[in-house]
């Protein structure tokens, strides 16, 4: 006689709820900075390159900090981590809002501000991203995930306009939006910190038979006094057995390929518009649809990623923004374009779901905040080049040219996808947690022959 577990709510696990609210607020502190920065810098320079090299020394920053993040994630309680981080996200958005009222924002303070956000958001930012293998067992993982990508579509959908109606009023008025952003995510976050000292005396659903197949021997080396900590030696290790694993391995491949040609299209067809002559309220609302449609995707990826195996997900969700991205090449029109984009990306909230759900759920625990900051890297070191390569594409090659790169890419990363094994046997989200477990087994097997 055998018996089916009940299936896991999150809605009554009070544990990730904290969580989320932690995230969400820091999220939307971290989206204001990011909306309004480069506005204020326009303001005060009138010079569109010093505002892009603002951007950029931002990005390069927090992609260095967030290498070392991932160390700090593994080797630091992670729930700490999260309210420290926020807890200086306090300081920093406060000292923003004195800047604005005394009308001292300059291009030098802003340059300082940024590269102090952008280094505490990569230094801490990972921790939390971390922190939810945690809270959530495998067996919901997929679903969590599903809910963070409709999180992010909400955040994306009212970001700009509460960011355009906070900078009108007054620039010091974001400061103080993100000090109290900043402060819900650190209040909450401490409490999820004491609700886990209280459930600590006692097994976590989390805890339980779901982790048993991870991959103990991936743990990093025991601090003893004799063994001194190495960041670079544990980053090493973090990579390399991430590239180790072919079925993750090929998804942070793929993750890495799919991005770059989605947003070098986006991107495109955004300057192309601008180039054309299109308002500027055309433009937003071509973002805007893309916005409601992931959106509706989220709202049914939970159900998607718990029913549907992961690898049809992965496949189909590629080919649909492949195919998408391949119909923008012939479409001009601006709501032709809106509504060919609504129809591309509506499968990613559950493409997402799926790729960081089992990512989250085969990734040891001792390793994930290096796995998290090692896929963040090559994320964020292939998303600067999708600007590039539509900004010159546009001006050299004109735009149809551009848009069959980005479609180029995205078949790419289709083809990777339907072609690998590893890839096509992911289960769905039920059976992610023993799957890895085999393929765990399986690498040990190897490893001693």
């Amino acid at each position: 006689m055998t018996t089916t577990a009940p299936t896991h709510r999150l809605a009554t696990n009070g544990r990730y709820v904290t969580w989320l609210v932690s995230d969400t607020a820091k999220g939307v502190a971290s989206g204001l900075f990011g909306f309004a920065v480069p506005l204020i810098a326009l303001f005060i320079t009138d010079d569109p390159a010093l505002a892009g090299v603002l951007g950029a020394v931002g990005m390069a920053v927090r992609t260095v900090t967030t290498i070392y993040g991932g160390v700090l994630a593994d080797r630091h309680q992670r729930i700490s981590m999260m309210a420290i981080g926020s807890t200086i996200g306090i300081l920093l958005a406060a000292s923003f809002t004195v800047l604005a009222l005394v009308d001292a924002l300059t291009f030098t303070s802003l340059m300082v501000l940024q590269v102090l956000l952008a280094a505490r958001a990569g230094l801490f930012d990972i921790a939390g991203e971390s922190a939810i293998k945690e809270i959530v067992p495998d067996d919901a993982m997929g679903r969590a995930q599903a809910a963070n990508q409709g999180r992010d579509a909400v955040l994306q959908l009212i970001g700009g306009p509460l960011g355009g109606a906070l900078l009108a009023a007054g620039a010091w008025l974001i400061g103080a939006a993100m000090s109290v952003f900043h402060a819900v995510a650190a209040v909450t976050a401490w409490m999820l910190l004491r609700s886990g000292r209280r459930e600590a005396s006692r097994p976590s659903e989390a805890d339980g038979v779901s982790r048993l197949g991870e991959d103990q021997s991936a743990a990093p080396l025991p601090i003893d006094g004799t063994t001194k900590p190495n960041a670079l030696r544990e980053v090493r290790a973090g990579f390399s057995w991430l590239f180790s694993r072919p079925d993750l391995r090929c998804v942070l491949f793929v993750a890495t390929i799919i991005n770059l040609g989605f947003n070098t299209a986006l991107t495109c067809a955004i300057y192309a518009l601008q180039q054309e002559g299109h308002p500027p309220i055309t433009i937003g609302l071509f973002a805007t649809g893309a916005g409601v449609s992931m959106l509706f995707g989220a709202l049914l990826a939970p159900t998607i990623v718990a029913r549907v195996r992961a690898s049809v997900i992965i496949i189909a969700g590629l080919a649909v923004a492949a195919l998408g991205v391949a119909g923008m090449i012939g479409t001009t029109e601006p709501l032709a374009l809106t509504i060919l984009l609504a129809f591309t990306v509506f499968l990613i909230p559950a493409l997402n779901a799926a790729l960081m759900g089992y990512f989250m759920v085969a990734t040891p625990s001792a390793l994930l905040g290096r796995a998290n900051s090692a896929s963040a890297v090559l994320g964020m070191g292939a998303m600067p080049l999708a600007p590039l390569i539509a900004g010159f594409g546009v001006s050299w090659c004109g735009r149809g040219l551009t848009l069959v790169t980005a479609s180029a890419l995205c078949t790419i990363a289709v083809l990777l996808a339907a072609t690998n094994r590893a890839l096509r046997a992911l289960p769905a989200e039920a059976r992610w947690a023993a799957h890895a477990a085999r393929r765990t087994v399986r690498r040990r097997l190897i490893a001693h022959t």
